[in-house]
Protein backbone atom coordinates (compact mmCIF):
# COMPACT_ATOMS: atom_id res chain seq x y z
CA UNK A 1 0.00 0.00 0.00
CA UNK A 2 3.09 2.55 1.21
CA UNK A 3 4.48 1.93 -2.14
CA UNK A 4 0.97 2.41 -4.35
CA UNK A 5 0.55 5.84 -2.70
CA UNK A 6 4.37 6.59 -3.42
CA UNK A 7 3.24 5.62 -6.98
CA UNK A 8 0.38 7.84 -6.79
CA UNK A 9 2.04 10.67 -5.27
CA UNK A 10 4.88 10.73 -8.33
CA UNK A 11 2.57 10.11 -11.40
CA UNK A 12 0.59 13.29 -9.89
CA UNK A 13 3.94 15.03 -9.91
CA UNK A 14 4.56 13.83 -13.64
CA UNK A 15 1.16 15.16 -14.52
CA UNK A 16 1.59 18.21 -12.98
CA UNK A 17 4.32 18.95 -15.24
CA UNK A 18 2.24 18.70 -18.15
CA UNK A 19 -0.56 21.03 -16.89
CA UNK A 20 2.64 23.36 -15.51
CA UNK A 21 4.60 23.27 -18.69
CA UNK A 22 1.45 23.70 -20.89
CA UNK A 23 0.17 27.03 -19.14
CA UNK A 24 3.60 28.89 -18.74
CA UNK A 25 4.60 28.25 -22.75
CA UNK A 26 1.04 28.09 -24.07
CA UNK A 27 0.19 31.86 -22.24
CA UNK A 28 3.41 33.67 -23.72
CA UNK A 29 4.92 33.74 -20.29
CA UNK A 30 7.80 32.13 -20.95
CA UNK A 31 9.37 30.89 -24.03
CA UNK A 32 10.04 27.07 -24.52
CA UNK A 33 13.81 26.55 -24.11
CA UNK A 34 14.26 29.39 -21.33
CA UNK A 35 11.29 27.11 -19.13
CA UNK A 36 13.44 24.04 -20.25
CA UNK A 37 16.30 25.75 -18.97
CA UNK A 38 15.00 26.87 -15.53
CA UNK A 39 13.39 23.82 -14.61
CA UNK A 40 16.50 21.56 -15.25
CA UNK A 41 18.66 23.79 -13.40
CA UNK A 42 16.09 24.60 -10.66
CA UNK A 43 16.45 20.75 -10.28
CA UNK A 44 19.74 20.90 -10.27
CA UNK A 45 20.30 23.34 -7.24
CA UNK A 46 17.08 21.59 -5.07
CA UNK A 47 18.68 18.16 -5.42
CA UNK A 48 22.61 19.31 -4.85
CA UNK A 49 21.82 21.31 -2.09
CA UNK A 50 19.59 18.58 -0.16
CA UNK A 51 21.98 16.20 -1.22
CA UNK A 52 24.92 18.03 0.32
CA UNK A 53 22.65 18.66 3.02
CA UNK A 54 22.62 15.29 4.08
CA UNK A 55 26.77 14.79 3.35
CA UNK A 56 26.30 12.86 0.23
CA UNK A 57 29.00 12.39 -2.72
CA UNK A 58 28.23 12.95 -6.10
CA UNK A 59 29.35 10.95 -8.89
CA UNK A 60 29.80 12.25 -11.80
CA UNK A 61 31.42 9.77 -14.19
CA UNK A 62 30.74 6.10 -15.54
CA UNK A 63 28.24 4.89 -18.58
CA UNK A 64 24.94 5.40 -16.67
CA UNK A 65 26.12 8.79 -15.36
CA UNK A 66 26.34 9.99 -18.66
CA UNK A 67 23.29 7.99 -20.21
CA UNK A 68 21.17 9.25 -16.99
CA UNK A 69 22.23 13.21 -17.80
CA UNK A 70 21.74 13.42 -21.80
CA UNK A 71 18.55 11.20 -21.48
CA UNK A 72 17.15 13.85 -18.84
CA UNK A 73 18.33 16.68 -21.17
CA UNK A 74 16.43 15.06 -23.95
CA UNK A 75 13.51 14.65 -22.24
CA UNK A 76 13.36 18.32 -20.89
CA UNK A 77 13.87 20.28 -24.64
CA UNK A 78 11.22 17.81 -26.14
CA UNK A 79 8.99 17.87 -23.79
CA UNK A 80 8.82 21.88 -23.46
CA UNK A 81 8.71 22.42 -27.60
CA UNK A 82 6.11 20.02 -27.74
CA UNK A 83 3.58 22.03 -25.27
CA UNK A 84 3.52 25.04 -27.60
CA UNK A 85 0.47 22.91 -29.45
CA UNK A 86 -0.04 20.15 -27.58
CA UNK A 87 -2.85 20.01 -25.18
CA UNK A 88 -1.78 18.73 -21.59
CA UNK A 89 -3.76 15.59 -21.69
CA UNK A 90 -2.42 14.81 -25.06
CA UNK A 91 0.61 15.77 -24.66
CA UNK A 92 1.45 13.27 -21.71
CA UNK A 93 -1.09 10.69 -23.50
CA UNK A 94 1.47 10.80 -26.09
CA UNK A 95 5.01 10.85 -23.87
CA UNK A 96 4.10 7.72 -21.88
CA UNK A 97 2.36 6.17 -24.60
CA UNK A 98 5.52 6.53 -25.82
CA UNK A 99 7.74 5.44 -23.12
CA UNK A 100 5.36 2.17 -22.43
CA UNK A 101 6.41 0.55 -25.80
CA UNK A 102 10.11 1.49 -25.19
CA UNK A 103 10.39 -0.01 -21.90
CA UNK A 104 8.64 -2.80 -23.27
CA UNK A 105 10.74 -3.55 -26.07
CA UNK A 106 13.96 -2.99 -23.16
CA UNK A 107 13.03 -5.55 -21.33
CA UNK A 108 12.38 -8.38 -24.06
CA UNK A 109 15.78 -7.02 -25.58
CA UNK A 110 17.15 -7.74 -21.32
CA UNK A 111 15.40 -11.20 -21.54
CA UNK A 112 12.88 -10.14 -19.00
CA UNK A 113 10.05 -10.04 -22.19
CA UNK A 114 6.76 -9.12 -21.26
CA UNK A 115 4.05 -11.85 -21.47
CA UNK A 116 1.27 -12.20 -24.47
CA UNK A 117 -1.38 -10.85 -22.48
CA UNK A 118 1.11 -7.48 -21.66
CA UNK A 119 1.97 -7.05 -25.30
CA UNK A 120 -1.89 -7.30 -26.88
CA UNK A 121 -2.38 -4.67 -23.51
CA UNK A 122 0.23 -2.42 -25.10
CA UNK A 123 -1.16 -2.72 -28.46
CA UNK A 124 -4.60 -1.69 -27.34
CA UNK A 125 -2.83 0.68 -25.41
CA UNK A 126 -1.34 2.20 -28.93
CA UNK A 127 -4.63 1.92 -30.58
CA UNK A 128 -5.65 4.68 -28.13
CA UNK A 129 -3.13 6.96 -28.95
CA UNK A 130 -3.17 6.12 -32.97
CA UNK A 131 -7.34 7.62 -32.38
CA UNK A 132 -6.17 10.33 -30.02
CA UNK A 133 -3.57 11.11 -32.65
CA UNK A 134 -5.71 11.27 -35.61
CA UNK A 135 -5.89 14.51 -37.59
CA UNK A 136 -9.42 15.87 -38.47
CA UNK A 137 -10.60 19.52 -39.24
CA UNK A 138 -11.62 20.35 -35.43
CA UNK A 139 -8.73 18.78 -33.94
CA UNK A 140 -5.65 18.99 -35.74
CA UNK A 141 -2.67 18.25 -34.61
CA UNK A 142 0.84 19.39 -35.54
CA UNK A 143 3.35 16.61 -36.50
CA UNK A 144 6.48 18.58 -35.44
CA UNK A 145 5.19 18.72 -31.64
CA UNK A 146 4.08 15.20 -31.85
CA UNK A 147 7.62 14.17 -33.20
CA UNK A 148 8.98 16.76 -30.03
CA UNK A 149 7.46 14.53 -27.26
CA UNK A 150 7.99 11.58 -29.31
CA UNK A 151 11.89 12.10 -28.52
CA UNK A 152 11.39 13.36 -24.99
CA UNK A 153 9.86 10.16 -24.42
CA UNK A 154 13.23 8.16 -25.63
CA UNK A 155 14.92 10.79 -23.18
CA UNK A 156 12.13 9.74 -20.59
CA UNK A 157 12.97 5.73 -21.35
CA UNK A 158 16.69 6.16 -21.45
CA UNK A 159 16.98 8.26 -17.90
CA UNK A 160 14.32 5.80 -16.24
CA UNK A 161 16.01 2.74 -17.52
CA UNK A 162 19.56 4.45 -16.04
CA UNK A 163 17.30 5.07 -12.31
CA UNK A 164 17.74 0.96 -12.19
CA UNK A 165 21.21 1.47 -11.40
CA UNK A 166 21.65 4.14 -9.25
CA UNK A 167 22.84 3.22 -5.83
CA UNK A 168 22.57 6.55 -4.44
CA UNK A 169 19.34 8.11 -5.18
CA UNK A 170 19.14 11.24 -4.24
CA UNK A 171 23.14 11.71 -5.05
CA UNK A 172 22.62 10.44 -8.82
CA UNK A 173 19.32 12.14 -9.32
CA UNK A 174 21.20 15.55 -8.56
CA UNK A 175 24.14 14.20 -10.36
CA UNK A 176 21.48 14.14 -13.72
CA UNK A 177 20.54 17.07 -13.23
CA UNK A 178 23.83 19.13 -12.65
CA UNK A 179 25.07 17.50 -15.99
CA UNK A 180 22.40 18.10 -18.01
CA UNK A 181 21.93 21.65 -17.34
CA UNK A 182 24.79 22.48 -19.69
CA UNK A 183 22.90 20.10 -22.44
CA UNK A 184 19.79 22.21 -22.00
CA UNK A 185 21.70 25.35 -22.40
CA UNK A 186 22.99 24.61 -25.67
CA UNK A 187 20.10 23.72 -27.60
CA UNK A 188 18.56 26.85 -25.83
CA UNK A 189 21.44 29.08 -26.77
CA UNK A 190 21.29 27.95 -30.48
CA UNK A 191 16.86 28.98 -30.97
CA UNK A 192 16.85 31.71 -28.62
CA UNK A 193 15.24 32.64 -25.70
CA UNK A 194 12.66 34.72 -26.89
CA UNK A 195 11.37 37.48 -25.14
CA UNK A 196 11.56 38.40 -21.67
CA UNK A 197 9.68 35.90 -19.46
CA UNK A 198 6.87 37.41 -17.04
CA UNK A 199 7.42 35.86 -13.81
CA UNK A 200 4.19 33.99 -13.89
CA UNK A 201 6.37 31.91 -16.52
CA UNK A 202 9.58 32.03 -14.21
CA UNK A 203 7.37 31.24 -10.93
CA UNK A 204 6.13 28.21 -12.58
CA UNK A 205 9.11 27.20 -14.76
CA UNK A 206 10.78 27.00 -10.80
CA UNK A 207 8.11 25.09 -9.14
CA UNK A 208 8.21 22.68 -12.21
CA UNK A 209 11.89 22.13 -11.91
CA UNK A 210 12.43 22.29 -7.35
CA UNK A 211 9.30 20.33 -7.04
CA UNK A 212 7.49 17.97 -9.24
CA UNK A 213 10.38 17.37 -10.76
CA UNK A 214 13.75 17.42 -8.90
CA UNK A 215 11.56 16.05 -6.32
CA UNK A 216 9.45 13.66 -7.95
CA UNK A 217 12.57 12.23 -10.46
CA UNK A 218 14.74 11.14 -7.15
CA UNK A 219 11.16 9.28 -5.60
CA UNK A 220 10.88 8.01 -9.15
CA UNK A 221 14.34 6.52 -9.09
CA UNK A 222 13.74 5.26 -5.31
CA UNK A 223 10.61 3.29 -6.65
CA UNK A 224 12.68 1.91 -9.83
CA UNK A 225 14.42 -0.97 -8.27
CA UNK A 226 11.68 -2.09 -6.25
CA UNK A 227 9.24 -2.73 -9.42
CA UNK A 228 9.83 -4.36 -12.88
CA UNK A 229 10.54 -2.49 -15.84
CA UNK A 230 7.43 -3.69 -17.87
CA UNK A 231 5.37 -2.33 -14.67
CA UNK A 232 6.98 0.58 -14.52
CA UNK A 233 5.95 1.63 -18.30
CA UNK A 234 2.55 0.70 -17.51
CA UNK A 235 1.99 2.20 -14.60
CA UNK A 236 3.17 5.47 -16.20
CA UNK A 237 0.10 5.50 -18.84
CA UNK A 238 -2.13 6.61 -15.52
CA UNK A 239 0.05 10.12 -15.61
CA UNK A 240 -1.91 10.92 -19.04
CA UNK A 241 -5.25 10.47 -17.19
CA UNK A 242 -4.31 12.66 -14.29
CA UNK A 243 -2.71 15.44 -16.72
CA UNK A 244 -6.23 14.91 -18.70
CA UNK A 245 -8.49 15.44 -15.81
CA UNK A 246 -6.26 18.63 -14.53
CA UNK A 247 -6.06 20.14 -18.25
CA UNK A 248 -10.03 19.66 -18.55
CA UNK A 249 -10.88 21.05 -15.00
CA UNK A 250 -8.08 23.62 -14.64
CA UNK A 251 -6.82 24.79 -18.22
CA UNK A 252 -10.97 24.77 -19.51
CA UNK A 253 -9.46 22.51 -22.35
CA UNK A 254 -12.22 20.87 -24.45
CA UNK A 255 -12.94 17.21 -23.15
CA UNK A 256 -14.27 15.86 -27.13
CA UNK A 257 -15.76 12.59 -27.50
CA UNK A 258 -12.99 11.33 -28.91
CA UNK A 259 -10.50 12.36 -26.23
CA UNK A 260 -12.89 10.27 -23.91
CA UNK A 261 -13.12 6.90 -25.91
CA UNK A 262 -8.62 7.07 -26.69
CA UNK A 263 -8.35 7.66 -23.15
CA UNK A 264 -10.34 4.86 -22.03
CA UNK A 265 -8.53 3.08 -24.26
CA UNK A 266 -5.33 3.90 -23.33
CA UNK A 267 -6.51 2.94 -19.27
CA UNK A 268 -7.95 -0.46 -20.77
CA UNK A 269 -4.53 -1.15 -22.24
CA UNK A 270 -3.09 -0.49 -18.76
CA UNK A 271 -5.36 -2.29 -16.22
CA UNK A 272 -5.25 -5.17 -18.41
CA UNK A 273 -0.76 -5.08 -18.62
CA UNK A 274 -0.79 -5.10 -14.61
CA UNK A 275 0.48 -7.77 -13.06
CA UNK A 276 -2.10 -10.54 -11.62
CA UNK A 277 -1.70 -12.26 -8.47
CA UNK A 278 0.40 -15.52 -8.99
CA UNK A 279 1.87 -14.35 -12.44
Amino acid sequence: MRLALLILLTMSAFASNSLLNRVAVDSGAISAPLFALIRVGAGAVTLAGLAFWQRRALSFSGGWRATGAVGLALYMVGFSLAYIHLDAGLGALVLFGVVQIALFGAASINGAGASLRQIISTCVAFGGLVLLLWPTETAPVQPWAVCAMVFAALGWSVYTLAGRQERDILAGSAANFILATPLVFAPALVVGFGQSPAALGIVLALVSGAVTSGLGYALWYWILPQITATFAATVQLSAPVLALIGGVLLLGEPLTVRLALGAAIVVGGIAWALPRKGT
